[in-house]
């Protein structure tokens, strides 16, 4: 099933295992962050993560709805979510709506959209 595909992905991230994460994407998958810009491939998917999820110790993402069709081959699923980091005693909280369309078992596209302007009032507060 595609969730499965999904949820294996964020319970990588979860982890904070970055590396294990990239796994489940395609060698082109193009990660569309909706209100910072896009990236295509592994490569710039790590580039992009690694150093955000370095300012966190711990990563928390909880879904509170999902739907999904078709299968491994081409699937697409959608959920919506809140993504939490915490660094030292404070979080991070994002509500944030995804879609992940799966081609043969990996995720090709990963687009995530949230409120820019409440990640960056919240970014600000831990500097």
């Amino acid at each position: 099933m595609p969730t499965d595909v999904v949820d294996h992905f964020i319970a990588a991230i979860e982890r904070r295992d970055l590396e294990h994460a990239l796994t489940h994407l395609t060698d082109d998958c193009e990660y569309d962050n909706v209100p910072m810009g896009k990236v295509v491939g592994r490569d710039a998917v790590r580039a992009t993560l690694g150093p955000f999820m370095a300012g966190f110790e711990e990563i928390v993402w909880t879904v509170t709805h999902q739907v999904s069709s078709g299968n491994l081959d081409q699937g697409v699923v959608m959920n919506e979510r809140l993504d939490r980091f915490r660094a030292g005693d404070r979080w991070l909280e994002l509500p944030v709506a995804g879609l992940f369309v799966v081609r043969h078992g990996q995720i090709a596209l990963w687009r995530d959209y949230f409120d820019r302007d409440q990640l960056l009032q919240q970014m600000a507060s831990f500097a």
